[in-house]
């Protein structure tokens, strides 16, 4: 269990590509040419956590819980097998907002924008790893737990589009029409395409009527 220690306001947020440096270092707790994770401590906050490879799929979710190198929650193991069964050879977990949390009511009430700032910085970066990056839409009903996680998603769908990512979905939507979360997903789960522009305006459609 994570619960946030209290507003990320509070701390001192190490940029990305600082960040990234130092993940790209070897490690003494972890394989690091297996695994990318960043930052490379466990703390209050995580841009990415995945595996290396030249075909990553990219996994978007909500927020990071307590995963680690070596110490996947049953959320990533999901996510691994169901990038390994779709022909990726590695999968990255991306979120829309970095704040750890294992319960998305204990995300804090109040968004943090140099946080988004530079997780936008991490997106831009797990999508410059592929020429065609291959997006997983995943955050489930959660998007609707905080007023903020909507806009942060609307500023990583419009990097996508200008990466020319291409989006996928598995399971069955919400009747709001949000992606499926990834645990309880079987292992053969297939993705399908996604339209995220599409899925926002029918979001901004029922919140019109």
């Amino acid at each position: 269990m994570h619960v946030p220690g209290g507003p990320t306001a509070a701390l001192d947020i190490q940029p990305f590509d600082e960040a990234l440096a130092a993940a790209l270092e070897p490690s003494d707790t972890y394989d690091a040419g297996r695994w990318l994770y960043v930052p490379n401590t466990y703390g209050e906050y995580r841009y990415l956590l995945g595996t290396r490879g030249q075909r990553p799929l990219i996994c978007v979710g909500i927020n990071p819980s307590t995963a680690a190198p070596d110490r996947l929650d049953n959320t990533l193991k999901s996510v691994e097998r169901v990038a390994l069964g779709n022909g990726y050879d590695s999968f990255l977990m991306f979120n829309v907002y970095a704040q750890r949390s294992t319960r998305p009511w204990d995300l804090e009430e109040r968004y943090n924008s140099r946080l988004h700032r530079e997780n936008l910085a991490a997106f831009a970066y797990a999508l410059s790893l592929s020429p065609a990056p291959a997006l997983w839409a995943a955050w489930g009903t959660i998007i609707e737990a905080r007023p903020y996680l909507l806009p942060c998603l609307r500023d990583l769908i419009a990097l996508g589009e200008g990466a020319g990512a291409r989006w996928y979905t598995a399971g069955p939507r919400s009747k709001r029409g949000h992606p499926h979360h990834p645990l309880y997903l079987r292992k053969d789960s297939i993705l399908e395409p996604f339209d995220p522009a599409a899925y926002l305006a029918a979001l901004a459609g029922q919140q019109a009527g």
